[in-house]
């Protein structure tokens, strides 16, 4: 879904760089990256095959539902990364402690971390779903079976990381290719001679139904899932130094990542829509469903299993290249500040946060046995969607605060972008987040019959508890002996 952030350095260290010459200026040539190389990178840490199940209950009005957040999340978080990322390295941290404060700072990239937590729970429930199809498809509806593959993915995703393994992040980039786009693109091109040879959709494609039905506020609520499917944004700004014309490279880049991700996002959960109704959509494993049906339509079904091990491969690369990056800097940030206690701080032999990693697999298997308890899987998955999406949201809610607070304070300061009309991206950026963030604590028409107040205690409890309750306790708690730069072993 997303790269990870780069580890951040502490605010005095990310100071203005020296007056003497640009930085840019003494580049080596064979530093530089094309614009073209930078979109491609976006798109391969954005772009996903999971969230196309979940849009494609609404049929023709997904590309509506897709192109807003694009418009009013995506291109602001994309251009006000960039600029803060030009002129501060080090990530969220040293932008929102520079443009606020170090203790929100410290919320920022705890968020960052935290929405993981509730990440792994809804990424391998898909991933536990897809599986099924291999072995029984009937098993994409046990919640046992959901929560067995959880625990197990993730406790093995935690060996591999403890045990140092290299090329992990190659793993993650093939699943562009492997797991996205050849799977994408197979199931759009069958969906298009699904209609072809006269089969009718099953959902309405005519002009009247491009944008969705008003069904009161809980009918936009599954909206507020595409902020995550856009999220990351802010950690390939990273890259905007690296090319050698920022200021029109940069737009040119995000406009064309934005529009293939688009595609992306958009033609598979149409081809969804074609083969499957939204009735019997299950939003964990809706792509499989299509692909199956599509498949029995022109007699290869046993290609199926074969497509499940793809998206699986692609799915469980990306968790191992998240699994170490968020909270490897958290530590850094713990250790440069004392935020966290020492026994979180410890590495093992080969330089892993290892006690970390385990801390939060024990919340993880919690979480992932709720799939036991909650009747219905999808209703399960969507509560761990929106948690996700709410912690990682007052991430960039901080960033975009900071983002205008930098640019006040220090007007003058180098930066190698400079995001055209900052304070209305900021603007829109911010109120669209906070919407979002509102509207996520309303429960979906998709819940069903359940009490509007279980799953409200159930989100609330996880977005506010674990995304501001948890690192406000930290904040307080801490000692002055936190603060270990150095670095140890268990």
């Amino acid at each position: 879904m997303t790269t990870t952030n780069r580890p951040s350095r502490s605010p005095e260290a990310a100071g203005p760089p020296p007056a003497g010459g640009s930085r840019r200026a003494r580049r080596p040539a064979a530093e530089w990256i094309s614009w073209v190389a930078l979109a491609l990178m976006t798109t391969g840490s954005v772009a996903s095959l999971r969230p196309s199940p979940t849009m494609a209950v609404y049929g023709l009005a997904a590309v509506f539902l897709y192109v807003v957040p694009a418009i009013v999340f995506l291109l602001p978080t994309s251009l006000v990364s960039a600029e803060l990322a030009s002129g501060w390295p080090g990530g969220v941290y040293n932008w929102v402690a520079l443009g606020i404060s170090k203790p929100a700072g410290f919320l920022a990239v705890w968020c960052q971390f935290a929405m993981t937590i509730f990440y792994y729970p809804s990424l391998l429930g898909y991933v536990a779903s897809t599986l099924a199809y291999v072995f029984d498809p009937d098993l994409a509806t046990s919640g046992w079976w959901t929560a067995a593959v959880i625990v197990v993915a993730y406790w093995s995703g935690v060996w591999i990381s403890s045990r140092g393994t290299k090329g992990v992040a190659g793993l993650a980039g093939g699943g562009l290719v492997i797991g996205t786009i050849l799977p994408g693109a197979l199931l759009v091109i069958l969906g298009l001679v699904f209609l072809g040879r006269g089969h009718p959709s099953a959902a309405p494609m005519s002009a009247s139904h491009l944008l969705p039905a008003w069904a009161g506020l809980a009918g936009l609520v599954l909206i507020v899932n595409n902020f995550l499917s856009y999220s990351g944004m802010e950690m390939n700004a990273v890259h905007v130094s690296s090319l050698r014309k920022p200021g029109k490279e940069f737009p040119r880049a995000m406009f064309v990542a934005m529009g293939l991700v688009l595609l992306i996002f958009i033609l598979p959960a149409l081809a969804i829509s074609w083969v499957v109704p939204s009735d019997e959509l299950s939003l964990t494993a809706g792509v499989m469903q299509a692909f199956d049906a599509v498949f029995a339509g022109f007699g290869i079904q046993w290609l199926t299993p074969v497509i499940g091990i793809l998206l699986v491969l692609a799915s469980l690369g990306g968790m191992l290249t998240w699994l170490a990056g968020p909270s490897k800097g958290l530590l850094l940030i713990a250790r440069q500040e004392g935020y966290l206690p020492p026994f979180l701080q410890r590495l093992n032999g080969r330089g892993v946060q290892q006690n970390i990693l385990v801390a939060q697999g024990a919340v993880t298997t919690l979480i992932a046995l709720l799939y036991a308890f909650i009747p219905d899987v999808s209703s399960a998955y969507w509560i761990f969607s929106v948690i996700t999406t709410q912690v990682y949201l007052i991430m960039y809610l901080l960033m975009f605060v900071a983002a205008v607070r930098l640019r006040r304070k220090f007007p003058d300061h180098p930066r190698g972008f400079r995001a055209p009309m900052l304070l209305g991206l900021c603007g829109i950026g911010f109120c669209a987040s906070l919407a979002a963030l509102l509207v996520g604590f309303v429960p979906p028409s998709q819940f069903g019959s359940g009490s509007p107040w279980v799953y409200l205690g159930i989100v609330g409890g996880g977005a506010l508890g674990l995304g501001l309750l948890v690192p406000f306790l930290f904040y307080r708690l801490r000692k002055p002996s936190w603060r270990q730069p150095e670095v140890t072993t268990s």
